[in-house]
């Protein structure tokens, strides 16, 4: 699988995403982590509308992936994601994401699409986060006991696995999170956890 893992939104490598477009230009867009407690429905859709223009203008052929829609369903998910090329997974909430992840089963299916070498993964911020091996060092960014979905009352700690380390991004820049993220790079550092800074704007490639 390839990926296009970025700090805050699309980053800085627009030109490189729009050659990693595959052939299925279907894309399903995640955006579950914006599913804390307390989110305004409508602001995250207009966000959400925004992103996916700019990534429909890349190329893409985007479409709304709410993993809310298919809790208890993975077989009916894999079926729909077996229709996309890609997947682009936007900020949030880690430990949020993390819930959706899991209720849905889209956590086991990533790791099945992993093995594909004509499928793009695309996110920023929580998007990638999750991909890491644990998400402790997190609870210093976003809130862990947020549990909004039925179902699932407990933190989940553990990552995809998906990448070797701790993304932390935001790192140096100028975003709300970026302090918080400082105060995770000294914790992860005490721990002796592998971890990964990026600026926004940076990008990491994996092809």
């Amino acid at each position: 699988m390839k990926m296009y893992l970025s700090s805050y939104e699309l980053g800085n490598e627009t030109k490189k995403l729009k050659k990693m477009v595959p052939a299925n230009k279907k894309l399903g867009y995640v955006f579950n982590a914006l599913d804390f407690t307390g989110a305004d429905q409508r602001s995250t859709a207009e966000r959400v509308k925004r992103s996916m223009a700019k990534l429909n203008a890349l190329g893409f052929d985007c479409v709304a992936l709410d993993l809310k829609e298919y809790f208890g369903k993975p077989a009916e998910l894999r079926a729909v994601v077996d229709t996309l090329g890609a997947v682009w997974v936007s900020g949030g909430n880690v430990f949020v994401l993390r819930q959706a992840c899991k209720l849905s089963g889209f956590d086991r299916l990533l790791l099945d699409l992993n093995q594909k070498d004509d499928f793009l993964y695309g996110g920023f911020s929580a998007g990638v986060c999750v991909l890491a091996p644990t998400l402790n060092g997190y609870q210093l960014v976003d809130d862990a006991t947020d549990t909004p979905f039925d179902g699932l009352d407990e933190v989940i700690w553990d990552g995809l696995c998906l990448i070797g380390y701790t993304f932390l991004p935001h790192f140096e820049s100028n975003h709300p999170e970026s302090e918080d993220i400082g105060r995770a790079l000294d914790y992860l550092k005490g721990k002796g956890l592998p971890y990964r800074t990026a600026r926004d704007g940076d990008v990491i490639i994996i092809q």
